[in-house]
């Protein structure tokens, strides 16, 4: 197996929170709290958190695919935020945001829904004068990741540290700015997509995030105060209300 290429995710978890760790004592990172984009990130941030002895909890976002190419990331949306958008794909497909209004509202439904499954009634976490370790399985187009950091920005972090285990390097060097550390594993010129840096990419189904997310809760490794703005997710079966 070449050297930028992964197993699976709890190899390149394994491997990103080493590398996470190894980063966060030579700076003295404050109060690390490490945040997943579910569902792929869940599995990868679980290790980070572990290696930090930090809190995990996961930040909802949801990627708004291309007309006819949902694979393809053009925007992104988390709470009641409005869409982030990759406004140059858009120039390149001739689309508007305005002529998205269906997938936005697709993808609106599916974020409250994972938001009551996955939260349970839990509060979100106050990210207050903490260091935030944002964490993915890889990073494409940025445009999710840009979408959470536009959320965790409010809640005044300590610092914000975007790790993942593989990436564009367009799209890294375009996120610089919008954070204060990035940790890559792997930047392959021949990128193309985050799953063909694993050979085994398997989908991450809900229930191994809810069970991970429980795992770290029995041990005191997940957040229960509130982040400022939008009201905790309700319970199970409830209207969900997106953070």
């Amino acid at each position: 197996m070449r050297a930028d290429r992964f197993r699976d995710r709890d190899d390149a978890g394994l491997r990103l929170a080493e590398r996470v760790r190894e980063q966060a004592e030579r700076q003295e990172w404050p109060r690390p709290f490490v945040l997943a984009l579910p569902r792929g990130g869940v599995p990868v941030a679980a290790h980070v958190a572990r290696a930090l002895g930090a809190p995990l909890d996961v930040l909802v976002a949801r990627k708004i695919g291309a007309p006819g190419t949902p694979e393809v990331g053009i925007g992104a949306i988390v709470a009641n935020d409005p869409p982030v958008w990759d406004e140059r794909i858009l120039r390149f497909l001739d689309i508007t945001a305005d002529q998205l209004g269906a997938e936005v509202a697709h993808e609106r439904t599916e974020l409250n829904r994972r938001e009551a499954l996955y939260r349970h009634g839990r509060l979100a976490p106050d990210l207050r004068s903490r260091t935030v370790v944002l964490v993915d399985d890889g990073l494409a187009t940025g445009v999710t990741v840009r979408a959470a950091l536009r959320l965790i920005r409010r809640d005044a972090p300590a610092r914000v540290v975007v790790a993942v285990p593989v990436g564009d390097s367009r799209a890294l060097a375009e996120l610089q700015e919008d954070v204060d550390q990035l940790v890559c594993l792997s930047q392959p010129a021949d990128f193309r997509a985050v799953g063909l840096w694993y050979d085994d990419f398997t989908q991450v189904a809900d229930d191994e995030v809810v069970e991970i997310l429980e795992s770290r809760l029995r041990t005191g490794g997940v957040g229960r105060a509130p982040v400022g703005g939008p009201s905790p997710g309700p319970p199970v079966g409830g209207p969900g209300s997106p953070r």
